[in-house]
């Protein structure tokens, strides 16, 4: 389950995807999931679904490794799905299960949550899996720096965002590691009561912290040893230009949201 997370991750292919700029992407991934939270009708988000869909075929990448992230976060969805529906209050009733009903507008919540939820990650992912690190810091940076004028750190912050992106696959990896090591030591992860589980995950913490702190410190030090002094002065071997095939996506975005706000403004 571990190795099923795709966020923070990149998937290297030739798309039309992969060939935007990073500052597109980013504003497509931010404009897409402000669109799920614009309306909430079945037929808003099925447009949202068909575009995830087109995005998800235009990068290359293989269907089932875009919806193997699902598997990490497959509890938490469930969860979600099962709360509003029993626990959202409406008028119509559709069945009852002792102390819990379920209603039709709880039973439209829980789809909408899943279904939420579910674009929420698939969307993300697609940013992170058609988008190196260094490209994507350089995004963020270009982004916000604006608001360099206001003292804002553009460059540390979009550093520090890369390097937790970048970051989520290696740690995933040495869980992994140290799960498998502590479990040939007979280590167990699964029987017991709650409170058993969570003594249990002290075994594999306490390394992972230990190992998380040291790869920080390698960082640092191989930052040091190469003379990063932050942002200030600093130069691109690659700098950023938007091309037409981003004028293009910027199109399509704003057609998109324009529909999404007009079925807003009517429903």
């Amino acid at each position: 389950m571990i190795r099923d997370i795709t966020i923070g991750q990149f998937y290297p292919a030739r798309s039309r995807i992969h060939e935007l700029d990073p500052r597109t992407k980013i504003n497509g991934t931010f404009f897409f999931i402000l669109s799920l939270f614009i309306n909430q009708s079945f037929m808003t988000y099925g447009i949202a679904f068909l575009a995830l869909c087109a995005v998800i075929m235009a990068t290359t990448i293989p269907v089932r490794f875009m919806l193997k992230g699902l598997k990490s976060i497959f509890i938490i969805i469930m969860l979600t799905i099962v709360l509003n529906l029993f626990l959202t209050p409406g008028t119509t009733i559709l069945l009852t299960l002792g102390r819990f009903t379920i209603t039709l507008e709880g039973l439209q919540t829980a789809f909408y949550m899943g279904t939420r939820l579910i674009m929420l990650i698939i969307g993300s992912s697609v940013l992170t899996l058609t988008t190196s690190p260094i490209t994507l810091t350089d995004g963020i940076e270009a982004l916000l720096k604006p608001l360099e004028r206001i003292k804002v750190p553009a460059h540390e912050i979009a550093m520090m965002m890369t390097i937790a992106l970048r970051f989520i696959p290696i740690l995933l990896e040495e869980t992994d590691k140290i799960m498998k090591a502590q479990l040939a030591r007979g280590a167990d992860f699964e029987s017991g009561g709650l409170i058993k589980k969570a003594r249990s995950m002290v075994p594999l913490l306490v390394p992972l912290f230990i190992s998380s702190f040291r790869r920080a410190d390698d960082l640092a030090l191989a930052m040091e040893a190469r003379c990063y002094r932050g942002g200030e002065g600093r130069t691109r071997l690659k700098q950023l230009r938007y091309k037409k095939i981003d004028f293009w996506a910027y199109t399509i975005l704003m057609l998109y949201l324009i529909v999404f706000i007009v079925m807003r403004v009517l429903a």
